[in-house]
C-alpha cells in the first residue's frame, strides 16, 4: 500500500465516463473550475447528475444568428426534430468568456480568427437554449443534437441540419453552437451563467417545463437590440472596397486578404461585419497539423463507447 503522503494527489472531482468518451477529458473537466460549478450545484437539486446531463442539450445561437434574424427559424427547427425546450436565457460572448468556451480547442485558432471573433461576437447578446428530446435516445442529447447541428465546415453540411438550414456563410459565422458530449453541456452552463441564473435552468429543466414561448421572447427582445445584417460575401466585398478607395495608398481592387491586410496595417476603419464575413472566407482560420487538445465524439463512437462502460459495469 502506498504511505498517504506519497499518493497521487487529486486535482479535482471525478467525471463519470458515462458523461464523455475521452478519459482526458475527464480528468481535465473533473479539475476545471466551470464543470465543477455545474456539478456540484446540479448535484444539490438532483440524485441523477449523469441522467440530467444526459437528457439534455444545449443551442447556443451566437450574435450572427441574432442579426442575420435566425433565432426563429432555430427554434422552429428544433420542434421539427424532436427537441423542446426547457430553459432559455440570454448570454454575452465576451473576450474571455470565448476563451472560456473554446479553452480546449482554440489551439487551433490562426491569429487571423482570433481577431476576426472579437470583431463580432462581442457586438450583440447570444440566446442559449436548453433543450431535451421528446423520444428516447440510444446516445445523449447532446450528441445527437450536435449529429443533426452540422458540422463546421460549410462545404460539408447537408440538407436538413440546422448550420445548412441557417445559411452556409463560412467556417467562422456558422451562427449556432452545441456542447459536444454530456460533460460539455454542465461545464458550458458554467461558462455562460452565473449561480442565479444556472440555478433558473436547472429548475426549469428539471420540472420539464415548456419554454418555447419564453425563448421566442428573448428572440423578439434580441433582434429589437439590434440592426439586421446581411451576411453574403459579395455584397460585403463590394461595401470594404468602396471604403478603402475613399483612402489614399490604397488599393480597393487588390485580392480580398490584400485588401483586408493593408487596411488594417493603414489603420483605416472596416466595417467590422464586412471584416468578418470578408475574413472568413479568405484568411486561413485553422492551423495546420494541430489537433485540438480536447474533442467531441460522433454517434457510432458513442454507441460503442456506452456499451464498454456497461459492460464493465456488469
Amino acid at each position: 500500500m502506498t504511505p498517504a503522503h506519497l499518493a497521487e494527489p487529486s486535482y479535482g472531482i471525478p467525471v463519470s465516463p458515462l458523461l464523455t468518451c475521452h478519459p482526458a477529458k475527464q480528468r481535465l473537466y473533473g479539475a476545471d473550475t466551470y464543470y465543477q460549478e455545474s456539478h456540484d450545484q446540479l448535484a444539490a437539486l438532483t440524485g441523477d447528475i449523469t441522467g440530467f446531463a444526459h437528457r439534455h442539450a444545449a443551442l447556443l445561437l451566437k450574435p450572427d444568428a441574432v442579426v442575420a434574424r435566425r433565432l426563429h427559424t432555430a427554434v422552429d427547427w428544433l420542434s421539427g426534430q424532436g427537441f423542446r425546450i426547457v430553459g432559455a436565457a440570454v448570454t454575452r460572448l465576451t473576450r474571455t468568456m470565448i476563451r472560456s468556451l473554446w479553452y480546449f480547442q482554440w489551439n487551433l485558432a490562426t491569429p487571423y480568427r482570433r481577431r476576426l471573433a472579437a470583431l463580432f461576437l462581442e457586438d450583440a447578446d447570444a440566446l442559449v437554449l436548453l433543450v431535451r428530446p421528446e423520444y428516447d435516445l440510444d446516445v445523449p442529447a447532446s450528441v445527437e443534437l450536435t449529429r443533426l447541428k452540422g458540422p463546421t465546415d460549410p462545404d460539408a453540411r447537408r440538407p436538413g441540419q440546422l448550420r445548412h438550414l441557417l445559411g452556409r456563410y463560412s467556417y467562422l459565422l456558422n451562427l449556432v453552437h452545441t456542447p459536444d458530449e454530456p460533460a460539455d453541456v454542465l461545464r458550458e452552463l458554467a461558462v455562460h451563467f452565473d449561480d442565479t441564473d444556472r440555478d433558473r435552468l436547472f429548475r426549469s429543466a428539471l420540472a420539464d417545463e415548456d419554454r418555447t414561448a419564453h425563448a421566442l421572447e428573448l428572440a423578439g427582445r434580441l433582434h429589437a437590440a439590434t440592426e439586421p445584417r446581411d451576411l453574403d460575401f459579395d455584397p460585403a466585398l463590394a461595401r470594404l472596397r468602396d471604403t478603402v478607395s475613399r483612402h489614399r495608398g490604397a488599393d480597393p481592387f487588390a485580392t480580398p486578404r490584400t485588401l483586408l491586410e493593408t487596411a488594417w496595417r493603414g489603420g483605416i476603419d472596416l466595417d467590422p461585419w464586412d471584416a468578418v464575413i470578408v475574413g472568413s472566407k479568405v484568411l486561413p482560420m485553422r492551423q495546420p497539423g494541430r489537433a485540438p487538445v480536447l474533442d467531441g465524439a460522433d454517434t457510432d463512437t458513442w454507441r460503442r463507447h456506452l456499451e464498454i462502460v456497461h459492460a464493465t459495469a456488469n
